[in-house]
């Protein structure tokens, strides 16, 4: 196969050329791994019945956070990040659109310095493959100035915009120039499948990075659009779910949530949210089944595709240096879509696709998503989705895999401190002993928002300085110690305690009126000084109205 014939060319050229495993100062290699639309839950070593065995291996090996978190939504999460502050600070508070507002832009800010740049100036070589989503529109005669190689990639596969057919993507580039499934010179599979293809030629970036520049450390970016709708998999990773979620939703919950709490991703007396969704009432079981099942097969290819990277890694001697961070953009998606939608990504199969729920998932020709009952179990324990900042909408895993960097009592270990998106810049700024810079191409830089998530990982006491701050949609919330307040678009500030409350099921905003005020008043300032269009009904357009509308017009 391909991919086992780069990965021992990437170890035999070390072999032959005689070169050491480590690099000039011995800094760690950086690789930072992101799922797309992928709950809490969905991976083994947090819960899930999915078989996700190399995550879980690097888990075993590493280190697992348990109070990670994302901002709700892809574009705002990838400009975190990128840039190491809070999505407005980079433009990028909503999805992408040219809005007068800045904090609300259709690509990354130049006032924001991103990874890619701050670690090429340090030495490293810089790859990406996968989804960037901050950067529109993506067109042929479109500047590319917010492209990945404009900022700071040297080596670019993968697609501009959000999520589509993963057998013919849609604004599938190389460097700068657009590509096809069909037309790509440097990629011909006997059989495309997008996840395939962004491991492939992830690989490919570490096969050349060998042979070009053994003497250097490279960061590497992979971002995979599994398991963001449509449900596509190939059929032989769909059977191995055969009537594996044939008891429905509610079963598969408890099963996960037991599980976790074996685990320690929670807490034994963890009062957990409602199952969503009666299974005895459900007509066309085997369609909603096949739904899940499909699912389950692009987060266990996904699995896959990360183990073969691992592998070559391992290969090479390099997995003992290389820092690798596995997270996801923000919780599952209860998104439904129609035939507007799929027709808007799918491009060369559009003519034959039978989109929405009356299509059987899987193949080329169909387009759906697995809805929000499916999306409520990929985020055992908790309540809410994507689009909100409820803890089921930004709680994400991160593991934390780096064999030479961290103490051997750490391994297998569990972080609780609460940590974000934004965290992972300074962590890599600290790993390769530079610095954050206040200019960048004439530029005055936003401050760093994050902060170096290495003490925890070598097991040392961590203080964080400032509160977790989230807007989307006008949906808001401000973690600071335990204590998180959170509000929906227009709706009143709930209080909970997260060291006993995580699933936010007990409002204790009338009970400690004197905490919600002075958390408000923390988010308000924070709105003001960080673009956020702070008052209720301002925010850009509620997708969950658009959804509602849109369901009603198909």
């Amino acid at each position: 196969m391909l991919r086992e014939r780069l990965s021992l060319s990437f170890a035999a050229i070390l072999i032959l050329t005689g070169l050491p495993a480590g690099h000039a100062k011995d800094l760690p290699n950086i690789m930072v791994i992101m799922a797309d639309d992928v709950g809490y839950s969905d991976i083994g070593c947090y819960g899930s019945e999915i078989s996700t065995p190399n995550l879980d291996q690097l888990a075993a090996n590493g280190v697992r956070f348990t109070q990670f978190y994302n901002t709700a939504r892809c574009c705002p999460s990838r400009a975190a990040l990128m840039t190491g502050v809070y999505p407005h600070q980079a433009g990028v508070g909503h999805m992408l659109g040219n809005t007068p507002h800045p904090g609300y832009k259709n690509k990354l800010s130049t006032d924001t310095v991103t990874m890619a740049e701050v670690l090429k100036d340090a030495g490293y070589r810089t790859y990406m493959t996968g989804k960037w989503h901050l950067s529109h529109p993506a067109t042929a005669d479109a500047p590319k100035d917010g492209w990945p190689m404009q900022r700071g990639f040297e080596k670019f596969y993968g697609t501009i915009m959000g999520g589509g057919n993963y057998y013919y993507p849609l604004a599938l580039c190389r460097g700068n120039k657009f590509i096809s499934a069909d037309n790509d010179p440097g990629y011909k599979p006997e059989f495309f499948y997008y996840t395939d293809a962004i491991t492939d030629n992830s690989i490919t970036f570490l096969d050349e990075h060998t042979k070009e520049s053994s003497d250097k450390p490279f960061f590497m970016y992979i971002a995979y659009t599994a398991a963001h709708w449509p449900l596509h998999a190939p059929e032989d990773e769909i059977r191995k779910y055969d009537g594996k979620y044939d008891a429905g939703y509610d079963a598969v919950r408890h099963a996960r949530f037991d599980k976790m709490k074996k685990l320690g991703i929670v807490e034994n007396d963890l009062q957990w949210s409602p199952t969503e969704g009666d299974w005895k009432t459900v007509d066309h079981k085997d369609r909603e089944t096949a739904k899940m099942e499909t699912y389950a097969a692009m987060v266990t290819r996904m699995d896959k595709g990360i183990g073969e990277i691992v592998e070559a890694l391992k290969s090479a001697g390099q997995l003992e240096n290389t820092i690798i961070m596995f997270m996801q953009d923000n919780g599952a998606c209860a998104e439904e879509v129609g035939p507007k939608t799929a027709k808007k990504y799918m491009t060369k199969t559009a003519d034959s696709v039978k989109p929405g729920v009356s299509a059987n998932p899987g193949g080329p020709n169909t387009f759906t998503a697995y809805g929000e009952n499916w999306a409520n179990v990929s985020n055992t324990p908790f309540r809410r989705y994507k689009h909100w900042v409820h803890e089921g909408g930004i709680s994400t895993p991160l593991i934390f895999h780096w064999p030479k960097g961290m103490r051997p009592e750490m391994k297998n270990g569990l972080v609780r401190d609460p940590g974000h998106l934004i965290d992972v810049m300074a962590t890599a700024i600290d790993a390769a002993e530079t610095t954050y810079p206040e200019k960048y191409n004439g530029n005055r830089i936003a401050p760093l928002a994050g902060e170096s998530l290495l003490p925890l990982v070598h097991g040392e006491d961590f203080n964080r300085q400032a509160p977790i701050y989230w807007e989307h949609e006008g949906n808001r919330a401000v973690r600071d110690g335990k204590w998180k307040l959170v509000a929906v678009r227009d709706g009143q500030w709930e209080l909970y305690d997260m060291s006993s409350d995580r699933a936010e099921m007990n409002n204790l905003a009338d009970a400690h009126p004197g905490k919600v005020q002075t958390l408000a008043s923390k988010w308000q300032d924070w709105a003001l000084k960080n673009d956020v269009l702070k008052a209720e009904g301002q925010a850009p357009g509620s997708t969950t109205e658009k959804i509602k509308k849109r369901r009603k017009a198909e």
